[in-house]
């Protein structure tokens, strides 16, 4: 839609000032206005908003309209002996403002909206691709430390292309990120441990948890003691978990305390994130620190990875003990890419909403994630046993939603 703007330019060959114009006198003198648009020197704007005509106008309570519209301190009239010409020009105005923004609110909702696809989706094949793997080769301190090598090499190509910028590093920081990288690794190897022992879907209804050790610890260690509403939230959390862990065909207390390991671990990093807080003109962004601590994990878990389990990912190793070589090389790699690609996308989100937005598409994913697995899996889920599940992960949702309840201050 647009919109034509007028511009009045008086042509005006002789001018008497020689003592002021009264309005009367000045009224009697204009007999002849000619209101006429440039096409002469501007056809194609006459023809593009279809000023063509011309008029003539005698109207002197007009006149004595536009005298006083604008500038009425001073005579917007004057004599002229020649019957002045007022031209008017038809210029062309952009698009609305309206239009050209609701179509950028368009453009960033559909990128958003993509990127939560490609989480889910990247989470859902990391989560498949390893169980698969783990469930045949026992080793998760050294599939995790392959998944961390991964990443390295992706953030190594990504400095080194130029695809996101290369961080200069001081080593007040490397020693402020180090905290944050040891607990990182732990959550990770962790989650792992577990796929190894139980189900998919049982590992991630035991991680619905986090919320419950992030409230514990945020007391423990920052002095942020939670509102009521927050502490009613962590019951159906405690209660739903509780409920399908006691129904849980495939339970074992290694899988269950590996996973409650890794909730701990995990938000230990987010309570040291605030507790060890990088000086804010130094300050990284979410992509490059997890860029970092993703080199920094596998530099710690590499020399533990071969002192714990040994050499174990050889050809000749993985031939000896009967196992299939390309598929067990090829589910370990797209697992470790989607391991590092569905963090960065995370993190990418986690730039463009708010952590209370963040969160709830989280408790989607976990969602998400624990059905397709099932299907997948073909995972026997008792009635009960989703019961819990269901409540557990509901109590999440309620966490997510009253946690930026804010307590009244006196």
């Amino acid at each position: 839609m647009q919109s034509t703007a007028f511009t009045f330019s008086p042509s005006i060959s002789s001018i008497s000032l020689s003592k002021p114009l009264k309005p009367a006198a000045s009224l009697s003198r204009f007999r002849h206005i000619s209101l006429s648009s440039s096409s002469s020197k501007s056809p194609d704007l006459a023809s593009s908003n279809g000023v063509s005509a011309s008029s003539s106008v005698r109207t002197p309570a007009a006149l004595s309209s536009s005298r006083f519209g604008a500038f009425g301190s001073a005579p917007s009239l004057v004599e002229d002996r020649r019957r002045g010409d007022l031209t008017v020009r038809a210029s062309s105005v952009p698009e609305s403002a309206g239009e050209s923004e609701k179509s950028g609110n368009l453009t960033q909702t559909l990128q958003l909206g993509l990127l939560f696809g490609l989480w889910y989706l990247f989470n859902i094949y990391f989560n498949i691709y390893n169980k698969q793997v783990l469930k045949v080769y026992p080793f998760p301190v050294t599939v995790t430390v392959v998944q961390f090598a991964v990443g390295t090499v992706l953030v190594i190509l990504m400095w080194g292309l130029n695809l996101y910028k290369r961080p200069k590093i001081s080593s007040s920081q490397l020693v402020a990120i180090l905290p944050l990288a040891v607990v990182h690794t732990l959550g990770n190897l962790f989650t792992n441990m577990s796929l190894g022992k139980v189900s998919v879907s049982f590992t991630h209804t035991i991680k619905a948890m986090e919320p419950f050790f992030s409230v514990v610890l945020s007391a423990m260690f920052l002095g942020e003691f939670p509102t009521i509403w927050v502490v009613s939230s962590l019951l159906p959390i405690v209660g739903g978990v509780a409920l399908a862990s006691a129904t849980e065909a495939s339970f074992n207390w290694s899988g269950f305390w590996s996973a409650m390991a890794s909730n701990l671990t995990n938000q230990s990093r987010n309570v040291l994130s605030k507790k060890f807080m990088i000086k804010k003109e130094d300050s990284l962004d979410n992509i490059t620190l997890f860029s970092i601590i993703t080199i920094m994990s596998f530099i710690l878990l590499a020399p533990v990875s071969i002192f714990m389990e040994g050499i174990k990912f050889t050809p000749s190793y993985l031939q000896s003990a009967g196992l299939n070589m390309g598929q067990i090389y090829n589910r370990c790699l797209i697992a470790a890419l989607c391991f590092h690609a569905y963090q960065q996308v995370s993190y990418m989100i986690l730039q463009r909403v708010s952590p209370v937005t963040h969160s709830v598409g989280n408790c989607v994913k976990r969602v998400v994630v624990i059905v397709t697995s099932v299907l997948f899996f073909r995972t026997p889920v008792s009635p009960v046993n989703s019961l819990g599940t269901g409540v557990a992960l509901a109590g999440v949702f309620l966490y997510s939603r009253v946690k930026r309840i804010k307590p009244k201050t006196a």
